[in-house]
């Protein structure tokens, strides 16, 4: 970590505060990917928890006295009068009124994951109901796509179990200080694709890479050793610092746009070392300075995944690679 990494803080005053009103979660997504489960989880958080509420009514449940608790709306195309342009207006009805706080939460999911869930399930899909799970869920990813972009919060479940989804979601929703916007940061593998739903993306690859100490390889970039490998780089202190600097810059403008959340990426070739390494120290910084963060390793959790299902079960925090990849 480069010098005074941690030096900075997050000033900004109240008018960069995102506003006090009722919050109101709307939960959508293609069926399948785990809108059911994030109502369930958000009313475990304490949420009042509706879903497929008639969109033509959800006026009138807002009218009147504040509610106690957040409220969470379920919304998806088996709604009485679902379709695109009613809940954008609905999205922009509550953006335009002081007296609300809403956010969107979509969970999303690869298609061929959808159709896997589908046929596992053996259910029909709304939208299709006599034709193939696939031609619904393509129709549904269509449709849905103008809703995607207003997300607040996107988390694609594709390789998440209902418990990681609980996980993830409390770290989003999970707080009692909303005035600040809270970061999630995840490191991948480039070889597997960038993941869904992230507002900045940093690419690692250019730093020394410990795959090829062999002492190093079959560690992670939580290991000491490996993190030393990679700030020994001479362009490590200033790429970090740099990327640091304009992450605390940026974070205050996003909660005067009215950000809760923000996904921030960072990948390397194998998703092991540089990319780890980052996320970590970045998590240390961004919460010295007092910023809520999060932190996930896609290819870490993977790895443990298929030591889980080969029968070798490992703690997150002692995996180790068995199949050698670039880091």
């Amino acid at each position: 970590m480069g010098p005074g990494m941690a030096e900075n803080t997050a000033e900004f005053d109240q008018q960069t505060l995102p506003r006090e009103g009722q919050r109101v979660v709307l939960v959508t997504g293609p069926s399948g990917a785990g809108r059911s489960t994030a109502i369930n989880v958000l009313e475990d958080l304490g949420f009042e928890a509706i879903d497929n509420l008639p969109l033509s009514l959800v006026p009138r449940l807002l009218d009147g006295t504040p509610r106690p608790a957040p409220l969470a709306l379920g919304l998806d195309v088996r709604n009485r009068d679902f379709s695109t342009s009613n809940v954008i207006e609905l999205i922009d009805m509550l953006t335009r009124n002081p007296d609300f706080a809403p956010e969107v939460l979509y969970l999303d999911a690869a298609a061929d994951v959808l159709v896997r869930r589908y046929s596992e399930t053996r259910r029909r899909h709304p939208l299709m109901p006599q034709g193939s799970p696939m031609a619904g869920i393509m129709a549904e990813i269509d449709m849905l796509a103008p809703i995607r972009v207003r997300a607040d919060v996107l988390v694609d479940t594709s390789e998440l179990s209902p418990h990681d989804l609980k996980t993830e979601l409390g770290d989003w929703f999970d707080r009692a200080d909303r005035r600040r916007l809270s970061v999630s940061l995840h490191s991948f593998s480039y070889k597997r694709g960038v993941p869904r739903g992230l507002d900045l993306m940093f690419d690692c690859r250019f730093l020394a890479n410990p795959h090829w100490d062999p002492e190093l390889r079959a560690h992670d970039g939580r290991d000491p050793e490996v993190q030393l490998f990679v700030g020994a780089d001479p362009r490590y202190d200033e790429f970090s610092s740099r990327i640091r600097d304009l992450i605390l810059f940026l974070l205050p403008a996003h909660v005067e746009e009215g950000k809760s959340h923000l996904a921030i990426g960072f990948g390397c070739t194998g998703g092991q070392h540089r990319s780890v390494t980052m996320v970590e120290k970045m998590a240390v910084a961004l919460a010295d300075a007092g910023w809520p963060v999060s932190i996930r390793h896609r290819e870490l959790e993977r790895r443990v995944m298929a030591s889980s299902s080969s029968g070798d079960v490992l703690p997150p925090d002692q995996a180790r690679m068995h199949n050698a990849e670039a880091g």
